[in-house]
């Protein structure tokens, strides 16, 4: 099948002209966000930055960080650039401590969030002939109304089923032929998982891909999704603080996701020291938003670990990649000393052949970390014997240590006993008082 886009001629513009494009809105932004947001120039006086400084893409560097502590800091309308009265629309972000991100969207932002939304959609392979069931949830989280709203632009039939109410999902699944699945993996996993148990094969699931986000999610499980639904998985990226899911999106060579660089400027720095490497090298990714009027933010520290790729992509667009973040450096677990991904703990879990769905508890016992990792069994494991279960733990257990570098308890637990996610899924549970 040729490839195909939403909008060409921007997906698969030579380099130079997107260079050009991007220098003249960075210094069309910096000016708005100098005159419309005291707080950042605030941060620009105290660096001795003016927009004059700042004539092209390569002056970048030149410009202050925003981190989320900014954003709680300035909460609620300390960031914004533009007047109340000319925003339509807020969007806030899942977390459960502290000030909620609040980020706010003119009506134009709106329509800019849904066509980066609608090239994901179109990558995937989407047209107006699809039906695209968006099982993210609505509300304050970003997922349902951008993927929402990029199904509209595209012309699909558009199901707004949101998250939960699994029966539901399943019966407009097959009932209205949904074609295209919008969720966390986690509930794409469950959902396929529920399908599995009801005795439906992959070629009775009308499904033919999946745009799955919001979480970090490993490429084994992508294939686990993949075989149980019988689609091709996209991954998609977002933050709230930029727009929402379709900063980054994947196309059919599922190998990296193509950052929309005519609204959002990808750097990666060395997190301890902000200096900006290389490209090729792994480190946090910042993003300096170009087009957004409400909420301008320059130079956001993402602390999603992660690479940038410009190598020429086999689906024809030009924009570079993100490759799949490996962690996030404030999510990242230390653990007696030890830098710990739950990505590495999910990825031996998926090549013993375990599902998607365990929990990490980390807690501190007479002043040393202890990590244990529950694990669901599948029905047929359950069924084992006592000592086929504990020589299925210390399998485990000796490769989580190969992976991680220090040994971890495994627990094995019985089918369906960790709580299901809907949203985003609670992977990790840190006891420690630190």
């Amino acid at each position: 099948m040729a490839e195909r886009y939403y909008q060409p001629e921007i997906e698969c513009a030579p380099r130079e002209k997107m260079i050009a494009l991007q220098n003249e809105r960075l210094v069309k932004q910096v000016k708005h966000v100098w005159d419309n947001v005291p707080y950042y120039r605030k941060k620009m006086e105290e660096k001795g930055v003016t927009p004059d400084d700042i004539k092209s893409i390569d002056d970048l560097h030149k410009l202050p960080f925003l981190s989320k502590a900014d954003l709680r800091e300035a909460y609620p309308y300390g960031l914004m650039g533009k007047p109340l009265k000319d925003c339509v629309r807020i969007q806030s972000t899942s977390g459960t401590t502290g000030k909620r991100v609040v980020a706010f969207y003119t009506q134009h932002d709106i329509d800019l969030w849904e066509d980066c939304c609608a090239r994901a959609i179109v990558a995937a392979g989407g047209t107006d002939e699809d039906v695209c069931q968006v099982s993210y949830g609505y509300g304050l989280f970003t997922g349902g109304p951008g993927l929402n709203g990029g199904s509209h632009k595209v012309g699909c039939l558009t199901i707004p089923t949101s998250s939960g109410n699994t029966e539901r999902q399943i019966m407009f699944i097959q009932d209205l032929q949904a074609t295209i699945l919008c969720c966390t993996p986690s509930y794409a996993a469950y959902l396929g998982e529920t399908m599995k148990e009801m005795g439906l094969t992959p070629d009775q699931i009308p499904l033919k891909a999946g745009i799955f986000g919001a979480e970090a999610w490993s490429e084994e499980m992508r294939q686990e999704i993949q075989n149980v639904l019988g689609i091709k998985a996209y991954d998609i990226y977002g933050l709230t603080e930029l727009s929402g899911p379709g900063v980054s999106f994947e196309c059919s060579a599922q190998s990296g996701m193509h950052i929309n660089e005519d609204h959002f400027i990808a750097e990666i720095i060395d997190p301890d020291t902000g200096e900006v490497l290389p490209e090729g090298e792994q480190g946090e990714l910042v993003f300096t938003s170009i087009t957004k009027e409400a909420f301008p933010l320059l130079r956001y520290r993402t602390r999603d670990i992660c690479r940038l790729s410009r190598e020429k992509c086999p689906c024809g667009r030009t924009h570079v990649k993100m490759m799949k973040p490996k962690g996030r450096s404030d999510d990242m677990l230390i653990i007696r000393g030890v830098n710990v991904f739950p990505s590495q703990i999910e990825t031996v879990l998926l090549n013993y052949g375990y599902p998607a769905n365990y929990q990490i508890i980390v807690d501190r016992v007479n002043h040393t970390d202890t990590l244990d990792v529950q694990v669901e069994m599948t029905t047929e494991m359950f069924n084992d014997q006592l000592g086929e279960i504990s020589k299925r733990q210390k399998e485990l257990a000796d490769g989580l240590r190969s992976m991680l570098g220090i040994s971890a308890k495994v627990s094995l637990v019985a089918p369906k006993s960790i709580v299901r996610s809907e949203g985003k899924a609670v992977r990790v549970i840190d006891k420690r008082k630190i």
